[in-house]
C-alpha cells in the first residue's frame, strides 16, 4: 500500500506555535483526511493514493517560530527530504511583514519557495497548496499597534502570495478573511493572544483538507 505524504513549509503558524502538535493544521488536516468517506476513484484523482484514510503519514513540517522566507529556505538546505510528496503546503511571510522588509524582497523569496516546492511535489503544481499570511493586527497583541497599516501590508504581500501562485499553477487558499473575523475572540486563540488556537487550525485545515480532496 502507498502511504501519502505530507510536507508543510512555513513558520509558527505551521508548527502551531502554543498549542498541541496535532492541533496544528496540518495534523488536522491529515486527521480530516483520515475520516473523509469518498469513493475509491475520486480518492485517487484526489490525491493518488487507493484509500488515504488508511494510508497517510503524519505530515513532515519545516517550520520554526520567527522565520522569515529566506529562512525557511536555508533550513530547505540544511534538510533531508523523501524523493517527493503527495502534497506541500507552503505559510510564510508574516515575519518578513513584521520585520518591515520590502514587499519586492518577498517577492522574489517566495517564488523559489514556490519552485521548491513544486519540485518537492514531484514537479506536480497541482499538489502545491499555498496558504494566505493571517493579519496578527486583529489579535489582542497588536492593540497597541498601527492595525491599519499592518492590515495594509499583510494585504500587499497576500496579493504576491496569490499572484504567484497563479503563476505557478498552484493552489491558493484565503484563510485571512476568516481568521480576521474571529482573530480577536479568546477561543479561537493561544494563550499568547498572537497565535491561533486549535480551533481557528481547524477552519484552515477544513479548507485544505477539501481542496485536496477535490482534486
Amino acid at each position: 500500500m502507498k502511504i501519502f505524504s505530507y510536507l508543510a513549509l512555513g513558520d509558527s503558524y505551521t508548527i502551531g506555535e502554543q498549542v498541541p502538535l496535532a492541533e496544528s493544521f496540518p495534523y488536522q488536516t491529515v486527521q480530516l483526511l483520515r475520516k473523509m468517506e469518498l469513493k475509491e476513484d475520486n480518492l485517487q484523482t484526489a490525491v493518488g493514493v487507493a484509500n488515504p484514510r488508511h494510508g497517510l503519514a503524519a505530515p513532515e513540517i519545516i517550520a520554526k517560530t520567527g522565520w522569515t522566507t529566506d529562512e525557511l529556505t536555508a533550513a530547505i538546505g540544511q534538510t533531508i527530504f523523501l524523493p517527493t510528496y503527495d502534497m506541500v503546503s507552503l505559510l510564510i511571510g508574516v515575519n518578513n511583514q513584521y520585520r518591515g522588509r520590502p514587499v519586492a524582497e518577498f517577492e522574489n523569496e517566495f517564488a523559489l519557495l514556490i519552485q521548491m516546492a513544486i519540485q518537492f511535489a514531484g514537479g506536480l503544481a497541482s499538489n502545491v497548496y499555498v496558504l494566505s499570511i493571517p493579519d496578527w493586527g486583529v489579535t489582542p497583541f497588536a492593540k497597541d499597534r498601527d492595525t491599519e497599516k499592518i492590515a495594509k501590508e499583510i494585504d500587499d504581500y497576500n496579493k504576491v502570495c496569490e499572484k504567484s501562485a497563479a503563476e505557478f499553477k498552484t493552489h491558493f487558499i484565503d484563510i485571512t478573511s476568516h481568521q480576521r473575523l474571529d482573530g480577536n475572540k479568546a477561543d479561537f486563540l493561544a494563550a499568547d493572544g498572537l497565535h491561533p488556537s486549535g480551533k481557528e487550525y481547524r477552519k484552515w485545515a477544513e479548507s485544505l483538507s477539501r481542496l485536496v480532496l477535490a482534486g
